[in-house]
């Protein structure tokens, strides 16, 4: 068929040559960039259920094992492996560690307490309630600095949306502390003194690691790799964990070489390379998406402990647990929107490891 003016009128199924080639090659782009956009969410999710995972395991491996050896199994083969990595990709990075021995000693410090105290209340207390205090710290700990006026964290000013999700994440906080001394959580066979002692170390533990958090970026902003800070982060606790095992007279409740083969996989498995995950899962994933998908953490938790035998059922640790990742998922979705419209800020973080 011709125009009037005699140019071939081109049908509607009759393309170009090559434009199919070109349709095929877009869909297949964007397929793949649909692809690659899953893989950081993936990877986070993948580490707040390893997570879940390793809390319910060495919560009842604790009654067994001294968690001390945990420690130092799982710490030192995190230091040795990156320290490798490290040393093959950036070894002219230890040398800018050296005009940074404060912030390093600093790291340590906070990392050896918040792991010693986050494992004495695995230890002691339900694991979704340990998971859920401890991660909770982290923003609140973010708020209470900045509102002291602590140069380490730059969290901007909230407004009243936020303000009201961090009082509900708070409140949440402090109605699982009542469930554990009122005897209604899903462990409740500890003496008060003990689950006394558990809830104000995991405070602590869910503060310092927020605290060694922000010291590790502070060197991540000299350009020291993540790799680099993690082979200087464990040290101390290393020669803590060490010290402690060999006053108490060896690896107790590790008698034979296949309960070591166990350990070290186990923490190698739920440990380690979860931090290895988490911190590429990060780097290609939106911050907001990154702090849902962890603020569901605890709910994990919650579901894996109910294998767990020694564990009873218990609605009111669940209550407080659905309440506390309605806060937390609702105050990273509006500091999500306040980062759009604003100037950039620091992202208030849950704790992590």
């Amino acid at each position: 068929m011709t125009s009037g003016a005699g140019s071939q009128a081109i049908a509607p199924m009759d393309r170009p040559p090559g434009r199919n080639r070109v349709d095929r090659t877009a869909t297949a782009g964007h397929r793949h960039r649909m692809t690659i956009g899953l893989i950081g969410p993936f990877l986070v999710l993948a580490f707040s259920l390893s997570q879940a995972l390793r809390d319910v395991y060495f919560g009842r491996a604790f009654q067994q094992v001294d968690f001390f050896v945990v420690v130092l199994i799982a710490f030192s083969i995190s230091t040795l492996g990156f320290g490798a990595v490290a040393a093959l990709r950036s070894p002219a990075e230890f040398r800018k560690l050296r005009g940074q021995l404060s912030t390093v000693l600093a790291i340590n410090v906070t990392t050896a307490l918040a792991w010693s105290s986050y494992f004495f209340a695995l230890s002691h207390l339900e694991p979704a309630i340990v998971n859920t205090v401890h991660s909770g710290m982290g923003p609140l700990t973010v708020v209470a600095l900045a509102a002291c006026g602590a140069k380490l964290a730059q969290a901007g000013k909230l407004r009243r949306g936020e303000s009201l999700a961090y009082a509900g994440i708070a409140l949440s906080l402090l109605a699982l502390g009542g469930v554990v001394l009122s005897g209604n959580s899903a462990l409740p066979g500890a003496s008060l003194a003990t689950n006394l002692l558990g809830l104000v170390l995991l405070a602590v533990s869910g503060a310092s690691i927020t605290i060694s958090l922000l010291y590790c970026k502070r060197l991540q902003d000299q350009g020291i790799s993540a790799e680099t800070v993690t082979v200087v982060r464990y040290l101390l606790l290393i020669l803590v964990a060490g010290s402690i095992v060999g006053w108490r007279g060896g690896t107790a409740g590790v008698e034979r070489l296949d309960h070591l083969a166990t350990l070290a996989l186990a923490a190698t498995a739920l440990i380690v390379l979860p931090l290895f995950v988490l911190q590429i899962g990060i780097g290609q994933t939106a911050p907001l998406a990154a702090h849902v998908i962890r603020a569901l953490g605890p709910v994990f938790v919650f579901a894996l402990q109910q294998f767990d035998g020694r564990l009873a059922y218990s609605m009111p640790t669940l209550i407080c647990i659905l309440a506390y990742s309605a806060c937390a998922i609702a105050g990273n979705v509006l500091h999500g929107w306040r980062s759009e419209t604003t100037e950039p800020v620091a992202t208030i973080r849950q704790a992590g490891h």
